[in-house]
C-alpha cells in the first residue's frame, strides 16, 4: 500500500475524507442541537420539574460519555467508518425512542431515547479525530477546526429548526410540537450514518496505519494503559484538561439556559436563537481557531480558553431571567471559549502518539471530557434548586480560571527547572 499511493494521492483522499465527514457531521449536528434544546422544554412538560428537565437532558452527555470509549476501541480494531455508523445508527433509534415518549408522555421513555441521541453526540466527537487521521503534522488542528466548522451549520440551525418549523409540523398531524425535534433527529441521523457508509472509503485510519507501517497486528493500549498514557503524558494532560473544563462549563450553564429564559416568558423561538448563537460561537469560528493553534503555543490557546469562559459565564451571571443580552453574548463566548478548549486539546491528542494508539487514547480522552459535562449537568440542575442561575454561571466562571492557572504554570516552574539543572 505505502509503495503504490504517493503523497497526491494521500492529499486526494484527504480532501474527499473530508467533504464526507462535513456533509455527515452537519446532518447529525443538526440532530444533536436539535435534540439537546427540546429535551429540557419536553422533560419539564411532562414532569413539571427543573430537576428533572435537567437530568433529562444531562442524559445527552451521559449517553456521549457511555458511548466514548467502545466505539474508540471499535475503531482501534475495525477503523473509522464502521464505528461512526454504528454511532449514528444508535443515535437515530434514540430519537425514535424520544419521539415516542413525548407522543406517550412517559417521562423513562424520554431518558432512554436521549442517551441513545448521546450516543451520537460521542460519535460526532470521534468524527473530528477522522479529519485528524490523513492530515499533515501541521495541518491537524486546521483539519480539525474545518469539521468543527461544517458541524456548525446543521448544530446552528438545529435549534431553531426544531423548535419551530418541525414543532409545526409535528402539530399538523395532532402531535405535541415538542415530538419535532426527535422527528428531525430521525431523519439526520440515518442520512449521517448512510452517507459514511457509502462514501467514506478507503478508511482513513486504516490507510494511515498502512502508510506508517502497521500491518494492524500491533495491538493498542487496554483501557487502563490508555488512561495512564493520558495522564502521564505533560502535554497530553494539558490537553484533555482544557477539553473537560471547557465542556463542564459550557454543559453546566447551557443545559439550564432554556429554563431560566422559561421563566421569564421568553418565546421558544428566541430561547432557539440563543442556544443557536451559542453553537455559533462553539463550531463557526472553528477554521480560524484550528489555524491560530497550529501556530500559537499551547499554554497561550489553553489560557484565551479559559478567559473566554470566565467572562462569558459570568455575561450570564447577571442576567435576570426577563432580559436576553447578557445570556446572548455570555452564551456566544461560552461557546468560543468551548471551541478554544476542544480544537486545541483535540490536536495535541493526535500529534501526541503514535496511530496504533491514537483511537484508544482519543477514546479515553473524550470520556474524561463528556463525563465532566455530564457531572456538570447534574450538578447544574441541583445547583439552581439550592440556589440559583446566578450563583452557578458565577462559579462556572471562576472554574473556568483553572485553565488561565494551568497554562501559566509551566511558564512559572520552568525558570526553576532550569536553574536546578547541572551546568553542561
Amino acid at each position: 500500500m505505502t509503495g503504490i499511493i504517493d503523497d497526491t494521492e494521500v492529499a486526494a483522499i484527504q480532501r474527499r475524507t473530508k467533504r464526507v465527514l462535513m456533509v455527515s457531521v452537519g446532518a447529525a449536528g443538526m440532530g444533536m442541537a436539535g435534540g439537546f434544546s427540546g429535551t429540557s422544554l419536553a422533560a419539564q412538560e411532562i414532569t413539571n420539574s427543573d430537576s428533572w428537565a435537567t437530568f433529562a437532558s444531562t442524559m445527552i452527555s451521559v449517553g456521549g460519555a457511555i458511548a466514548t470509549v467502545p466505539l474508540a476501541r471499535h475503531m482501534a480494531a475495525h477503523g473509522r467508518r464502521p464505528g461512526l455508523r454504528i454511532g449514528w445508527t444508535i443515535a437515530f433509534f434514540g430519537a425514535v425512542i424520544a419521539f415516542f415518549a413525548v407522543v406517550l408522555q412517559f417521562y423513562p421513555l424520554l431518558v432512554l431515547g436521549v442517551i441513545g441521541i448521546g450516543v451520537g453526540n460521542g460519535t460526532n466527537l470521534a468524527a473530528r479525530y477522522t479529519a485528524a487521521d490523513l492530515a499533515p503534522a501541521n495541518h491537524r488542528a486546521r483539519a480539525i477546526g474545518i469539521l468543527v466548522w461544517a458541524a456548525s451549520i446543521g448544530s446552528v440551525l438545529g435549534p431553531t429548526v426544531a423548535l419551530g418549523p418541525t414543532g409545526w409540523v409535528a402539530e399538523q398531524f395532532g402531535l405535541d410540537e415538542l415530538a419535532g425535534p426527535y422527528l428531525m433527529g430521525m431523519v439526520v441521523f440515518a442520512a449521517a450514518a448512510v452517507i459514511v457508509h457509502i462514501n467514506l472509503r478507503p478508511d482513513p485510519l486504516v490507510l494511515a496505519r498502512q502508510l506508517g507501517g502497521d500491518d494492524g497486528s500491533a495491538k493498542g493500549p487496554g483501557l487502563v494503559e490508555s488512561f495512564r498514557k493520558l495522564f502521564a503524558h505533560p502535554v497530553a494532560a494539558l490537553a484533555v484538561g482544557a477539553m473537560a473544563v471547557g465542556q463542564g462549563v459550557m454543559a453546566a450553564v447551557m443545559i439550564v439556559t432554556p429554563l431560566h429564559m422559561n421563566d421569564g416568558a421568553h418565546e421558544k423561538q428566541i430561547i432557539g436563537l440563543v442556544i443557536s448563537l451559542h453553537i455559533v460561537g462553539m463550531y463557526f469560528f472553528s477554521p480560524v481557531v484550528g489555524w491560530l493553534v497550529d501556530r500559537l503555543p499551547t499554554n497561550v490557546m489553553v489560557a484565551a480558553a479559559g478567559i473566554t469562559l470566565f467572562i462569558g459565564a459570568e455575561m450570564a451571571s447577571h442576567t435576570d431571567p426577563e432580559d436576553s443580552l447578557g445570556v446572548f453574548i455570555g452564551l456566544f463566548l461560552i461557546g468560543l471559549g468551548w471551541s478554544f478548549a476542544m480544537i486545541s486539546g483535540s490536536a495535541l491528542l493526535t500529534s501526541a502518539f503514535p496511530v496504533n494508539e491514537r483511537a484508544a487514547v482519543q477514546g479515553a480522552a473524550d470520556f474524561t471530557m463528556v463525563a465532566s459535562g455530564a457531572l456538570a449537568g447534574l450538578a447544574s440542575g441541583v445547583i439552581i434548586d439550592l440556589s440559583s442561575f446566578h450563583a452557578l454561571s458565577h462559579w462556572s466562571a471562576i472554574i473556568s480560571l483553572s485553565l488561565v492557572a494551568a497554562a501559566a504554570y509551566p511558564l512559572v516552574t520552568r525558570p526553576r527547572r532550569r536553574r536546578s539543572e547541572p551546568v553542561r
